[in-house]
């Protein structure tokens, strides 16, 4: 009902702009060639957000195509006014009732999801089961799995190319920004709020289902507690605050635009607090990754800190078991992420050479390998792919083929790190529950059957392949450096011994 009554209420509400309304959202520099231009939208009723941004694109379109085909560069308008003006216009559903909104839509889902997720493992004895999920329509892309991937794939373009869609959406949680921040909601407000909502009320889910593992109700929390605390409340007060928006367990290359020139000029112009900002995220790249991936692996960001991982071990965790294990998958992750990362590290490079030599290596040809980049991985990647396939290809899709720092965080699991988990081969019954489970992708079972450590790097160190064994066989460790790659494996077969390569 929540969800159902959520996306009837982006299509309430009507349109009507007024000359002083836009002339409060236009820049200064494009109000002499907008605000007459726009005069027949003036005082007209408009009954969706499709009609009045149609009358909208009537005007602008022609105007700013005939603006370029005369190459008249320096009066082209860029900037996206759909947004901006749409809420301008806007009346009735949620912003004239926006709390009362959000307990019909959000608050009936969370809601629902409690008195779903609460009685769900009542009686069940500690563990974890298959319990059907193979033949489950949502969790094995059935019916109920592509309606649910498609919805979250139709979101998340409307949330990054056509957020003038959710202006109905962003009013109902207006009141939760400006208690917070003093500042109106925009789409990417709504879209932490929501978030952080799912990551918390699918979190308790995570202490049910994995109620038997002190492990994984310490992570759970970790998560919660990093999401809710560090990327949604604290830098909404720093803008509270006249300080720059800052997630501080951000960490480049994830966040790729870390060293963008408006965001070091903003840190710069902070003060002290803004260069501590830009301070603290060079240390987390140069000396809070490697020393940490040393000692814990790649797991202490990745299945303990990080939002994308959060929202997978949450939301996703359903879908674990729609990895792809195959030995294709592995070679296509391996050159895809890697990939990435080369992708970032050049963009990053010629970002700051362009910087401090006054855009002398590309000019401003940097903007546009800025969007591309925002483009193809930052939203089509991250956002559209990287979530809305959950129910197709298990919830680490992003983690796996595309998150840059995941494969900066690898390389050094993988050649420079303590962390292993190891395996007992001779107690391995071949079941399979390990490599079913493993939302990485990994053939466990492949390396338990030979009692060989598991260091690959794409190993996210979440341990419920520990969890799911019925025998023991797996276990989380961080040890000596000395023996964790096996050059050799020995296979015995009766008083004979066969050592093979890896």
């Amino acid at each position: 009902m929540g969800l159902g009554l959520f996306t009837y209420m982006l299509f309430q509400g009507s349109y009507r702009l007024e000359r002083e309304d836009a002339a409060a959202v236009i820049k200064d520099i494009h109000q002499e060639a907008l605000l007459p231009l726009l005069e027949p939208l003036y005082g007209q009723e408009y009954p969706s957000t499709h009609a009045f941004l149609s009358a909208y694109d009537a005007l602008f379109q022609p105007y700013n195509e005939a603006l370029k085909q005369e190459e008249r560069w320096d009066e082209v308008i860029w900037d996206d006014y759909h947004f901006a003006l749409s809420r301008s216009a806007a009346s009735g559903g949620a912003v004239e009732a926006p709390l009362r909104w959000l307990t019909l839509t959000v608050g009936l889902m969370v809601l629902g999801g409690l008195l779903y997720i609460l009685p769900l493992y009542r009686g069940e004895p500690a563990g974890i089961k298959h319990t059907g999920i193979f033949f489950s329509s949502m969790k094995n892309r059935g019916v109920l799995g592509i309606l649910t991937g498609t919805y979250l794939i139709s979101f998340y373009v409307i949330l990054y190319w056509f957020p003038a869609y959710l202006n109905q959406a962003v009013f109902m949680v207006d009141p939760i920004s400006k208690a917070i921040s003093g500042n109106p909601a925009s789409q990417w407000f709504l879209y932490g709020f929501l978030y952080t909502l799912i990551i918390l009320v699918m979190g308790i889910r995570m202490f049910r289902k994995y109620r038997h593992s002190r492990y994984h109700l310490l992570r759970t929390a970790s998560l919660m507690f990093f999401q809710l605390g560090f990327a949604f409340l604290l830098p909404e007060i720093l803008v509270l605050l006249n300080q720059p928006w800052y997630d501080f367990k951000n960490i480049w290359p994830l966040d790729y635009s870390f060293f963008y020139t408006y965001r070091i000029e903003d840190m710069l112009a902070s003060g002290g607090f803004g260069l501590f900002m830009l301070v603290w995220g060079i240390l987390l790249i140069i000396i809070a990754v490697p020393i940490f991936t040393y000692f814990y692996g790649k797991r202490w960001y990745c299945s303990w800190v990080c939002g994308c991982g959060g929202l997978a071990e949450t939301a996703g965790d359903p879908y674990r078991q729609l990895s792809d294990k195959s030995l294709k998958a592995w070679q296509v992750e391996r050159y895809l992420v890697h990939g990435v990362l080369v992708f970032a590290v050049g963009m990053t490079f010629v970002t700051l050479a362009n910087y401090f030599s006054s855009f002398a290596l590309l000019g401003y040809a940097t903007d546009q390998l800025h969007t591309a980049y925002g483009f193809l991985i930052g939203s089509a990647f991250a956002g559209v792919i990287g979530t809305g396939f959950y129910p197709f290809m298990g919830n680490r899709v992003w983690c796996r083929f595309g998150c840059p720092l995941a494969a900066y965080l690898g390389l050094v699991q993988r050649f420079k790190s303590r962390f292993r988990i190891t395996t007992n081969g001779g107690q391995c019954i071949s079941c399979g529950n390990c490599s079913t489970y493993c939302e990485m992708g990994i053939d466990v079972r492949w390396y338990a059957q030979r009692g060989q450590n598991i260091v690959r790097s794409s190993c996210v160190g979440c341990g419920v392949c520990a969890s799911v064994c019925p025998r023991g066989v797996l276990k989380l460790e961080n040890g000596a450096e000395a023996g964790r790659i096996q050059e050799e494996l020995p296979i015995i077969i009766g008083n004979d011994s066969i050592k093979i390569k890896q």
